[in-house]
């Protein structure tokens, strides 16, 4: 995929909005500052990159998706009518989104990192979860998850229940994990995502990593031609990426 940026065009990127959690209320707000920060960027976008968990938690049933998010979904929508190109990855809370947002809303949704060129700067972009050494426990889980006979069973469970179930598995996660959002670097030798691609550059080049997952903004130089970032989260703090054509940068939003 190439993108060439007009002058004064940017590429917005971020990830783990968490919608739904903890609770309907603390959601609504948080979706309505999203909405704030689409419409700020929305004059200035080529294009947004929603790099996963988006949704604290997604399933789609071939007729049914979860209820709510109603003015997230008619902001991206309004933006796609617009002819600014939205693409939405996967994470590990909502990795059950199939086509949906595809049929209904010319969104693209990607499983797995992808590779771009915009304005000759190479990027690889991408959710996270499950890339690098360790977290092995939750690679075993991916793999249950994603096994389609896993998913077909899944789907046998009337949604009101399955939906239920889901978002208590969600919370159970999200006290042992999302708990600490802001959790301290810890050095790049604990960094699974740097040591991944670490892994990657030693392969082929890339200018820019760009991931989610860790809830941590860094910057961390991969080697001397190219850097890791990652995007934060949306729960604590609002943080996104931006590049200009030139050069990369992590911000905060506090509208």
């Amino acid at each position: 995929m190439n993108i060439t940026l007009k002058e004064n065009q940017k590429i917005f990127f971020a990830s783990d909005f968490h919608l739904g959690a903890p609770d309907s209320s603390t959601s609504k707000a948080r979706e309505q500052k999203i909405v704030k920060w689409l419409n700020t960027i929305s004059s200035d976008a080529a294009a947004i990159f929603l790099v996963g968990d988006i949704f604290d938690f997604w399933f789609e049933y071939e007729k049914v998706i979860p209820k709510g998010f109603m003015r997230f979904t008619a902001k991206i929508t309004s933006l796609r009518e617009k002819g600014i190109p939205i693409f939405f990855f996967t994470g590990n809370h909502d990795l059950w989104m199939k086509d949906y947002f595809t049929e209904e809303l010319g969104i693209p949704v990607f499983q797995n990192p992808i590779s771009i060129e915009v304005n000759h700067k190479k990027f690889l972009i991408g959710h996270g979860d499950g890339l690098g050494p360790g977290d092995n426990r939750y690679k075993v889980l991916k793999k249950i998850f994603t096994n389609p006979v896993c998913q077909w069973l899944f789907k046998w469970i009337h949604p009101d229940i399955g939906i239920k179930l889901a978002q208590l598995w969600s919370k159970n996660s999200r006290l042992s994990n999302l708990a600490k959002m802001e959790d301290e670097f810890k050095g790049k030798d604990s960094e699974w995502l740097f040591l991944y691609c670490q892994e990657v550059e030693s392969k082929i080049h890339f200018d820019y990593y760009v991931f989610g997952h860790r809830h941590l903004p860094l910057t961390l130089e991969v080697s001397k031609r190219s850097t890791y970032f990652n995007l934060g989260e949306w729960v604590t703090q609002c943080h996104f990426g931006e590049f200009d054509g030139e050069a990369f940068y992590l911000k905060t939003f506090s509208g």
